[in-house]
């Protein structure tokens, strides 16, 4: 299989069902949706008797104060103030008893998520004990000398703090497949460590819920729904979005595709890099599992640590990448100024194009004639080459990880020149300097058949996960290493020196 084919695992099927407006909730929690200026309640999941010995039909339309203490209603005002927008947790008593619940504004309401379990008391003493879980898995995240170091790190320390039966790092590559790079477990469970999984698995519509809510719990996958009433919010005349609700239903097909890894409960948790999702911790436990906010907020918390520990060593290796870029940059520069010589001082001096890009050969198109240095494809293959470059009219630098795709004639050539990098010097004139990287072959080990991802019924709209995620491996060609950002930035730079130089000694 070449680059064409691999890799294109995501649905735009799942990505389009909406699982924000699934308008019911799991049962570990009681949601309240309360007008923002009257503190009327306007909805209600159907549970909240146990809660609030009063019954979803006869809570509508309710003030809130008829259930809270005057004090925890100013608590609530001062907290959701006009523009916060964070989820923030709060305690009220019900019933004699403490319950946490989590706040947030949606449009002109709060909506509120209450635990349905008393949170008892000697909060200070719990929280000693919380925070004595976590600080060596703080400690030893921060200590790590790399990404797999910190993600094996993380992976053993969250399971040792949460007590789930398995717990998987994994990151998403740039077409959104997850590959898992550490994995902590009980004797007895399937491995997926090293395994890949597609893009539809985490559909594009679940992956951006990750951005606004940092994780997604399911203490038990055979829960019954919880539906709201009334059905359709009366403040926005539709279903109410519970993108941000950790309570929010889950849709049946994830619900079958944990029964189907013979997981019971779940909890997963983003890894941003940058702003934006880099992969996420996912938990995993055969049998139903709670967990109160307390233990939900240490999730929270660690995956803002691994985090912001992989964005940290993320920048030390470009930084480290961009020094010793520069440095070979600046002896080929200096040796251009001293010399004259283009050819040169590209290809044939101390330091040459090969060592400033990775390149495992290099072509200059300069001043009416070629020359060349390394592995490079055979010249009538590289004249055809040169002319559908012509063709492209090229401004920019233009990178290549998988040639063949692109230009057909590269599958001739694609064992040593799979990677392109192509340098426009003067495209009147048909000056280029090309660079070359050889084919890498990859052995993708899939976590199940990812052709076999969804399973459809006669009626084509009932569908399915794939029922097993076992071994299965790709093998893909025709693919070098990618063109790192580093090497684009120097590729323009090199590109706009030699313009410059031209301009100044025609």
């Amino acid at each position: 299989m070449n680059q064409e084919q691999f890799s294109k695992y995501d649905s735009e099927f799942c990505g389009s069902v909406p699982i924000h407006l699934i308008n019911v909730i799991q049962p570990y929690g009681v949601l309240l949706v309360v007008d923002i200026n009257s503190l009327s309640i306007i909805q209600v999941s159907e549970n909240t008797f146990p809660l609030f010995g009063v019954s979803a039909i006869n809570m509508v339309e309710k003030k809130l104060s008829e259930f809270i203490s005057d004090k925890e209603i100013t608590e609530l005002k001062t907290h959701l103030s006009e523009g916060v927008t964070e989820k923030l947790p709060l305690l009220w008593e019900l019933n004699g008893e403490r319950y946490t619940l989590i706040a947030h504004r949606k449009n002109n309401c709060f909506i509120l998520e209450i635990e349905n379990l008393p949170s008892g008391g000697g909060e200070d003493a719990h929280f000693v004990r919380v925070f004595r879980k976590i600080k060596n898995a703080m400690s030893n995240i921060e200590a790590a000398v790399s990404t797999e170091a910190a993600c094996t790190v993380a992976a053993a320390e969250l399971k040792k703090v949460s007590g789930f039966d398995k717990v998987m790092i994994y990151r998403f590559d740039e077409d959104w497949n997850g590959h898992v790079l550490a994995e902590a477990m009980e004797e007895g469970m399937e491995s997926y460590i090293g395994f890949t999984f597609p893009a539809s698995d985490i559909p594009k519509q679940a992956r951006d819920l990750y951005l606004s809510n940092p994780y997604r719990y399911i203490p038990n996958r055979e829960y019954a729904p919880v539906r709201l009433y009334p059905v359709i919010n009366p403040a926005t005349a539709t279903f109410i979005d519970l993108s941000d609700c950790n309570i929010r239903g889950v849709s049946k097909v994830h619900l079958e595709y944990l029964g189907n890894m013979r997981v019971n409960a779940s909890m997963s948790t983003r890894i941003l890099f940058n702003g934006k999702l880099w992969g996420l911790i996912a938990c995993h436990h055969r049998t139903a599992r709670t967990m109160n906010y307390t233990m939900c907020a240490v999730f929270e918390l660690l995956s803002g640590i691994i985090s912001n520990k992989i964005t940290s060593l993320y920048n030390r290796e470009r930084l480290t990448k961009e020094e010793k870029v520069h440095q070979v940059y600046n002896t080929m520069v200096e040796a251009l100024f001293k010399t004259g010589d283009v050819p040169g001082s590209l290809l044939f001096g101390a330091k040459t194009v090969l060592d400033l890009f990775s390149a495992s050969g290099a072509i200059l198109y300069f001043g009416n004639r070629s020359y060349s240095v390394g592995t490079v494809p055979p010249p009538e293959e590289t004249d055809d080459l040169l002319l559908w470059l012509h063709t492209r009219k090229l401004r920019a630098t233009l990178p290549v990880a998988a040639l063949s795709v692109e230009y057909d004639r590269a599958e001739l050539f694609q064992d040593i020149a799979s990677g392109l990098l192509a340098l426009p010097l003067n495209t009147q004139r048909d000056e280029y300097l090309l660079l070359f990287r050889p084919e890498t072959v990859q052995t993708i080990n899939w976590g199940g058949n990812p052709e076999e991802r969804i399973f459809f019924e006669k009626d084509m709209r009932t569908y399915h996960p794939r029922y097993s995620f076992k071994l299965w491996q790709e093998n893909v060609t025709g693919v070098s290493l990618p063109w790192e950002d580093v090497e684009l930035n120097i590729a323009e730079s090199l590109r706009s020196l030699i313009f410059q130089y031209n301009a100044e000694n025609p």
